[in-house]
């Protein structure tokens, strides 16, 4: 590669005690492109990126120079930063309590030379300088929390450039389009091609396949902390060669038979008239050994069912029965859920899901210990064999059942909640986005154990946008649109995309259609009346 590359790093190695994390790790980014950095789990992509930035010093005989400077090391982050180096992190690391242009100040504001106070005429001229350049049509004065994720994610990305000249610094996104809407991709994708149209480069770490296809200039692939592809284009490649780069073969999608009938073992679970805001009297059954997906448009309201039918949030009416009873989701609550054999997996797993700071076999137990335990002691040895059996079904990568979640990479960590709901025996499971932010290999382990798991006769509902996740393993889909849900049964992606997509669509064409007759009735009063018709 050329010597004015924006970002060179050389031979870069870590070890953390007795484990290589990275092994000779060569990485080139150009002015002016947009580069990706993709692997599995675990495969070194954050212990690189936290080397970038000086989180971590790399092992002796590493280098990393910026538009052919050589940095210190380990990497000093005032030095990166004056470099023209900037970060955008998975959550953003947005304030909501702060108005934008104190958001884009967070880290840089300009002070008064005397005083030392902030400037805050000078912080709002450069925060609109910076949402100028972007096209960003927000008030700098106005308050985060009420943005829209994609407003969100652009204050992120004007505070990556505030202190950058056009033409100059490399952006990291560290698997920073993770929280839009999908509806909201296409924007934020142009908005990155506007970023490196002058010059600036991006370093996008990401677990989108598809996402770093349609984006990505050149994509390097990490296996194993070692470099499997080196800056390679990513025009003419397809998802299965990323995926064989990822993992050293060919990968494979989750064969199961589908269920033809509705509710092949009887009904696992049957809600009824369920309503909350979003949706409005629903009613479904999930049959045994059955697994039935829910999806809809982002923000429609099918997400919440998720929380509604397992007690993590009360619905305005609704009835939940399973084989143990009925229950009014009106008063229901998580406990009394779990009794009737209802369990949630939550998609935030960190936030809602897992204690980070205990074991494995701490996570796994948490939810039996009344049930398996006695007020005066708490039996080692049931938690010891459920741990060490569920490492050995989900093939959870860690060196023993004692080792902490947070050591644990994101897909390890997913295995471990799924484990951890799988141990209560549940009569339904409800799924909440499963594969978010895991490797293409952790995905593949994840839906075989979703599969597995019906196979042994449990009702699985499968809440998803992810029509991939949906078309491969579910045996129906039930899509929540304007007329309430619709079933379909397709193994094809496309199908479910147009399916969610469709009913929104013909309602905003029914509505069209409307207000032309309103309007048409409307100038023909007027033209009978001899009035204007405002055209």
């Amino acid at each position: 590669m050329s010597a004015t590359m924006r970002l060179e790093a050389r031979g870069v190695s870590k070890t953390f005690g007795s484990t290589v994390v990275l092994r000779d790790v060569d990485l080139d980014v150009a002015p002016g492109e947009i580069h990706a950095l993709i692997g599995q789990n675990g495969s070194g992509k954050s212990t690189l990126v936290k080397i970038l930035t000086g989180y971590h010093a790399p092992d002796d005989g590493a280098t990393v120079a910026v538009d052919g400077q050589a940095l210190s090391l380990p990497v000093r982050w005032g030095e990166a930063s004056a470099a023209g180096v900037s970060v955008v992190h998975q959550d953003l690391g947005l304030l909501d309590h702060l108005t934008v242009s104190e958001n884009i100040g967070v880290g840089g504001f300009v002070r008064h030379q005397l005083s030392r106070k902030i400037d805050w005429r000078a912080q709002h001229a450069i925060a609109r300088r910076v949402l100028d350049r972007l096209d960003v049509p927000v008030d700098p004065g106005a308050p985060v929390g009420p943005l829209t994720a994609m407003r969100r994610a652009e204050v992120a990305i004007a505070r990556a450039l505030r202190d950058q000249r056009p033409g100059e610094g490399l952006v990291i996104l560290d698997e920073a389009t993770r929280s839009l809407p999908r509806e909201e991709l296409a924007r934020f994708h142009t908005l990155l091609r506007k970023v490196v149209a002058d010059g600036t480069a991006i370093l996008m770490v990401s677990h989108n396949l598809t996402e770093v296809l349609r984006l990505a200039d050149r994509v390097t692939v990490l296996r194993d902390g070692a470099v499997a592809a080196a800056g390679i284009p990513t025009a003419g490649l397809s998802e299965h060669d990323l995926a064989r780069h990822m993992l050293g073969k060919t990968v494979e999608a989750v064969g199961r038979t589908r269920q033809p009938n509705a509710e092949p073992g009887g009904p696992a679970a049957t809600v009824e008239g369920l309503s909350s805001d979003g949706v409005d009297d629903l009613s479904f059954t999930v049959g045994r050994g059955e697994i039935v997906g829910l999806t809809g448009l982002p923000g429609s309201g099918f997400e919440a069912v998720a929380h509604l039918v397992t007690g993590g949030r009360r619905a305005r009416a609704g009835r939940l029965t399973t084989g143990a009873g009925s229950i009014d989701l009106a008063r229901s609550d998580v406990a009394t859920c779990l009794a009737l054999g209802a369990a949630l997996v939550p998609e935030k797993r960190i936030l809602e899901g897992l204690a980070v700071e205990l074991s494995i076999r701490d996570n796994i137990a948490v939810p039996s210990l009344r049930r398996r335990g006695r007020p005066w002691h708490v039996g080692r040895r049931w938690q010891d064999h459920e741990a060490r059996s569920s490492i050995r079904r989900l093939d959870i990568r860690a060196r023993s059942p004692h080792a902490l979640v947070k050591e644990l990479s994101g897909g390890n960590q997913q295995k471990v909640l799924f484990a951890k709901w799988l141990s209560v025996s549940p009569d339904l499971l409800v799924l909440h986005e499963p594969t978010q932010a895991v490797d293409v290999g952790a995905r593949v382990d994840i839906l075989r154990a979703v599969a597995d798991t019906a196979a042994r006769g449990v009702g699985v509902l499968l809440v998803s946008i992810e029509p991939s996740d949906l078309a491969e393993v579910c045996d129906r889909i039930l899509v929540h649109g304007p007329g309430g849900l619709r079933e379909i049964r397709t193994q094809d992606p496309d199908e479910v995309l147009q399916a969610i997509y469709s009913d929104h669509a013909d309602q905003a064409d029914h509505a069209d259609h409307a207000d032309h007759a309103n309007h048409s009735d409307h100038s023909a009063s007027a033209l009978a009346a001899g009035g204007p018709t405002h055209e």
